[in-house]
């Protein structure tokens, strides 16, 4: 009887650390979790990502804010916004959003998604292509700069 009071207190405490505490689990994801959960589900991963503006870039109008130097690479993860969310979010912050971004941890809700960018010449694809990860920023709210909480 002894004994088996002694294993059941023995699996009760290791089935306790096997547990996973609310408080260990992160708030935020990483870039590279982002990508990564993002490449294993078509539909994207929907969560706040945390990340280091490294470089910025503009096509077609649009801001793309990267997280590593080579919007290429792939642990990048792109944000990408359109001209409207960037005035919103350029009058919050107080300025042009490439100089008061670049090397600033900055929080982004939304849905990160594998996206495949074709390489085009004259146009036309060329039927070579890589693949990037994106969150496509639908408000200026859903974006925080240094410790501000993201609006709910």
């Amino acid at each position: 009887m002894r004994r088996a009071s002694m294993i059941c207190a023995v699996a009760t405490m290791l089935g306790a650390c096997a547990t996973r505490d609310a408080r260990t689990t992160p708030a935020y994801l990483s870039p590279v979790q982002a990508v990564f959960n993002a490449a294993a589900r078509p539909q994207g991963v929907t969560g706040v990502f945390e990340m280091v503006v490294r470089a910025s870039g503009r096509q077609d109008r649009m801001l793309y804010l990267n997280s590593e130097l080579d919007y290429r690479d792939h642990r990048n993860l792109t944000i990408a916004m359109s001209p409207a969310i960037e005035r919103e979010l350029q009058n919050r912050i107080g300025g042009p959003i490439e100089p008061k971004l670049r090397n600033v941890v900055i929080a982004v809700r939304g849905t990160a998604r594998k996206t495949r960018i074709d390489f085009t010449r004259d146009g036309r694809p060329t039927g070579k292509y890589y693949f990037q990860t994106h969150v496509w920023l639908r408000s200026a709210r859903d974006l925080t700069v240094s410790g501000e909480r993201p609006a709910r």
